[in-house]
């Protein structure tokens, strides 16, 4: 069951990145500044509650298959979960946070797409391997 529920919570986020990483945060360069500062603080709001819940909902059935069944495919998952963790944390939200102040606009839009990147290849990485070890189960 947990597997199932770390599966759908990989494959959400996966989605939801490549969404983000591909149409939204590029949207961002079509806005004037102050339409995006209004439209960013809404953004933010709103994707959080959306996020949130799938990040803890990874992490902790990370951990627990970890902790429970361990074998080098949880283990590197996990790693690769506690790197977005810092990712979003220590560049994504600094840098939304400058955004969200008006701050060198243009350049933070840009450094947010790249810094996006790692989070957005970590998480397909998740998935594959989240996909990987429910596939051995289902055989």
């Amino acid at each position: 069951m947990i597997q199932l529920i770390k599966l759908l919570s990989d494959f959400g986020l996966l989605i939801l990145i490549w969404i983000i990483q591909t149409i939204v945060y590029p949207s961002f360069s079509y806005y004037s500044s102050s339409e995006l500062l209004i439209w960013h603080e809404k953004y933010t709001h709103l994707i959080t509650f959306i996020v949130l819940p799938l990040m803890a909902t990874q992490l902790f059935s990370s951990c627990y298959l970890t902790y429970h069944e361990f074998n080098w495919v949880n283990s590197i998952q996990l790693i690769l979960i506690l790197i977005i963790w810092f990712s979003t944390f220590l560049q994504a939200v600094p840098l939304h946070n400058q955004i969200a102040v008006g701050k060198d606009l243009s350049e933070n839009i840009i450094k947010l797409v790249q810094v996006n990147w790692l989070r957005t290849i970590l998480w397909s990485i998740v998935f594959l391997l989240s996909f990987y070890n429910s596939s051995k189960e289902l055989i």
